[in-house]
């Protein structure tokens, strides 16, 4: 769920892209992009 934070606001939801998304003036998709394409080389995949 996009939106549920399951309890703790410290986790990531699409407020914590929106944020980043507005830090970096990316659309909220390219912000989601971005943390993607970073996990996969973080991860080696």
């Amino acid at each position: 769920m996009p939106n549920d934070d399951m309890g703790n606001p410290k986790n990531i939801t699409d407020k914590t892209f929106e944020e980043a998304a507005k830090a970096s003036n990316q659309s909220l998709e390219e912000a989601k992009k971005s943390t993607l394409e970073l996990l996969k080389k973080q991860l080696n995949q």
